[in-house]
């Protein structure tokens, strides 16, 4: 079993795991949701509301700090944790996802990525070296390696061409951290796993990247525009060749209900910024589904997003109040809605962990599911 993450129990019925994760700024209990600082900071509210809903691990991004501030400046002010004043683990990505976002501003070569900011046109390259420097500035309890996503849908060749330009690049990432000391100080690096579509280029990839031990994994290449079907398809074609005692990451969503059938295919970490972004437009996570506050039926209804949820937001306010500061524009209402959703979000890893220790997850989940889908078809239909 790897030092640094230990796999507590695994689920009779599904492949549901309970981890351990040890990093240099804290434990983390997994399965484990991960809220969204791109920017040095969580949308919307503050690191102690963040430590108040449960957060144990939040993301930066590479490549949106390398251009704004720049990473020497704040490694110059302490590293990231430092900088925005979150003491908890941080794991940033390396820019493979705007290597794909950003697709008509950039070159891709063997080398790297050469692109124009988004911000002021400026030329920069990002390759294996730079991802890694950037991250070390920035102090990262877990570094990503530099990847090419592809797009969805994807011809076989551009795909096993993108592949093996990730596996060269993970290989050169994790040279770089060991040269420098980055691991040997704790800090880890995990390895991203594509191959789109094609579950023989995702095992290829998977064995390859687990042949050079790293610390963690990651699926990535989903959510990219494929039907969610597809979605969970390439997961459950990626985990089983996944190393078992080594965390497991899929970058980048999803929804309540695909994170408990991820969960059931062997995924122990996620991220996604949607429980933050919907937030600041008045949507909201209930167990029967999801609903708007905009909407005129809560225009008067007294009661919280959720009965009982213990978070300062259903605590204190009616739903009648939070439409009231979203329909009304305050910037109140982004925080409080979002304190509301990451909490959610972060309570439901929460129960995943508490079932499958109790090794009912299997039930559990789908009858979770069930509830939340039948709520949200019929608010729909109505």
């Amino acid at each position: 079993m790897a030092a640094h993450f230990q796999l507590l129990k695994t689920d009779t019925n599904t492949a549901a795991r309970r981890g351990r994760l040890q990093t240099r700024h804290g434990t983390i209990e997994t399965p484990i949701f991960m809220p969204v600082g791109t920017q040095g900071t969580v949308k919307a509210i503050t690191p102690n509301h963040l430590r108040e809903i449960g957060a144990q691990i939040i993301l930066g991004n590479t490549y949106h700090l390398s251009l704004r501030p720049g990473s020497d400046l704040i490694r110059e002010l302490g590293g990231l944790h430092a900088f925005m004043g979150w003491n908890g683990p941080i794991l940033t990505d390396s820019g493979g996802f705007q290597v794909f976002s950003l697709a008509k501003l950039r070159d891709i070569s063997d080398a790297g990525v050469a692109f124009q900011s988004h911000l002021d046109g400026a030329r920069h390259f990002l390759g294996p070296r730079e991802v890694m420097k950037i991250q070390q500035d920035l102090g990262s309890d877990i570094a990503m390696v530099l990847d090419e996503c592809p797009p969805w849908p994807c011809e076989r060749d551009a795909c096993a061409k993108a592949v093996a330009r990730s596996l060269r690049w993970a290989a050169q990432c994790r040279d770089i951290a060991t040269g420098s000391g980055f691991l040997a100080a704790g800090h880890h690096v995990f390895a991203i796993v594509q191959g789109s579509t094609f579950d023989d280029l995702r095992r290829e990839a998977a064995e390859a990247l687990a042949a050079f031990d790293f610390p963690g994994y990651a699926v990535g290449g989903v959510s990219v525009g494929e039907p969610e079907p597809e979605m969970l398809k390439q997961v459950g074609a990626t985990t089983p060749f996944m190393p078992a005692d080594k965390p497991r990451y899929t970058m980048g969503l999803g929804t309540p209900p695909q994170l408990l059938r991820m969960i059931a295919l062997g995924v122990d970490m996620f991220d996604c910024v949607m429980p933050t972004r919907v937030a600041r437009n008045g949507l909201v996570f209930t167990p029967d589904g999801p609903i708007n506050l905009r909407n005129e039926q809560f225009r008067a209804d007294p009661r919280p997003i959720v009965e009982g949820m213990d978070n300062y937001t259903c605590r204190n306010f009616s739903r009648a109040y939070l439409r009231h500061l979203t329909v009304a524009g305050e910037m109140l209402s982004g925080t409080l809605l979002t304190i509301h959703n990451l909490h959610f979000f972060l309570d439901l890893m929460a129960q995943a962990r508490a079932h499958i220790e109790a090794g009912d997850y299997a039930s559990w989940h789908l009858a979770w599911i069930a509830r939340y889908e039948a709520g949200a078809h019929a608010r729909r239909a109505s």
